[in-house]
């Protein structure tokens, strides 16, 4: 009888999210229209579709966008998940170059902003886009979407140690220097509603003192999901001036217990950065180009992970068990760059 009236529950549950994502859908704008056709070409078969963004700077030919194409088609069983990626276009000449070269392309629009070049760190510019793109990712998981992120935004690590504090340089906050290596859907939990990379994993999952990296995030869509979504973007008018990875870190322990939904964080052995590198090539999934200040030294260096990753997979699978392979990054990204860049800042 309990398991009929959980059962019961549930599908009534299912019922009105389906009522509520049918409502969301006919009142959408034209623009939003738009939208929905692009998520609905893209997505897989459980609704999710993987999300970036791009801006002119990093649209050029032999660019970031051709890199993190390219590890898409070197990365294991990576490359049918080009199917389900949809580039958001920061700036008109970056849709074009996307619709040139890829199937999913929309033109996500901040008011008042030009995003065809570099924008200073916690710039009023920088601090509109984040916040008008968490508003963006709130209609997504409205219309049943499950979404993977995946952008770079390196800065929020500086926080975690203290000589990276000073740091306030001219940073590029559309970024795709993420190399996708391995399909990273299995570390996802099921019992999680949202799931975050981190800067310093701290051996927690389920730890919510981990430092949350806000550029690489999968989330579900449900009733917690969304209502967590217009908490955070309602607390911005609490931390004004704060940019959207900020307020969280601000507000993620007293949400978390207020509508009891569940957060995940990933361990950099599978998901690491230039910050801490996953040192086992067995394990990799994601490389991310953070710590680093200047497109060259992000193209050179990441041109190393890509060659190191082919030399890894060229191998036997026996030299591969064995191990023994190394990063040769960062190299040009290194700290005492960081600290060069900021004394002639």
């Amino acid at each position: 009888m309990l398991s009929y009236l959980s059962m019961h529950e549930d599908g009534s549950r299912e019922v009105a999210r389906a009522s509520k994502i049918e409502r969301n859908t006919r009142e959408l704008t034209t623009e939003h229209q738009d939208l929905l056709r692009v998520l609905r070409n893209a997505t897989m078969n459980d609704r999710t579709v993987i999300l970036t963004t791009l801006n002119e700077a990093w649209a050029k030919p032999n660019s970031v966008l051709d890199l993190f194409f390219e590890s898409f088609h070197i990365g294991e069983q990576t490359e049918q998940l080009l199917n389900h990626l949809v580039i958001l276009a920061m700036d008109p000449k970056a849709f074009e170059r996307c619709k040139s070269v890829h199937p999913h392309c929309y033109f996500l629009t901040t008011e008042g902003v030009d995003f065809t070049g570099e924008k200073r760190y916690m710039s009023q510019d920088y601090v509109k886009m984040v916040w008008r793109r968490l508003e963006f990712f709130r209609i997504i998981l409205e219309l049943g979407y499950n979404f993977l992120f995946t952008v770079a935004q390196f800065f929020h690590s500086f926080a975690l140690n203290s000589q990276f504090l000073i740091i306030n340089n001219l940073l590029s906050n559309m970024d795709m220097d993420v190399m996708w290596l391995r399909n990273p859907f299995s570390h996802f939990s099921s019992n999680a509603d949202i799931t975050f990379s981190t800067d310093g994993f701290n051996g927690d999952p389920t730890d919510i003192n981990n430092w949350p990296n806000n550029g690489f995030l999968y989330v579900r869509s449900c009733d917690q999901t969304i209502e967590f979504y217009k908490y955070w973007c309602l607390a911005k008018s609490l931390y004004p001036g704060d940019n959207e990875q900020t307020v969280l870190n601000k507000i993620k322990r007293y949400n978390v217990a207020r509508i009891n939904h569940r957060i995940r964080f990933l361990d950099t052995a599978y998901f690491g950065g230039f910050c801490q590198p996953s040192k086992d090539f067995n394990k990799v999934c994601t490389m991310h180009a953070n710590c680093c200040i200047g497109i060259d030294n992000k193209l050179h260096d990441l041109k190393i992970v890509l060659a190191d990753w082919k030399n890894y997979t060229s191998r036997t699978a026996e030299e591969r068990e064995r191990g023994g392979f190394s990063w040769r990054i960062p190299d040009k990204c290194i700290i005492k760059n960081l600290k060069r860049s900021t004394a002639k800042s």
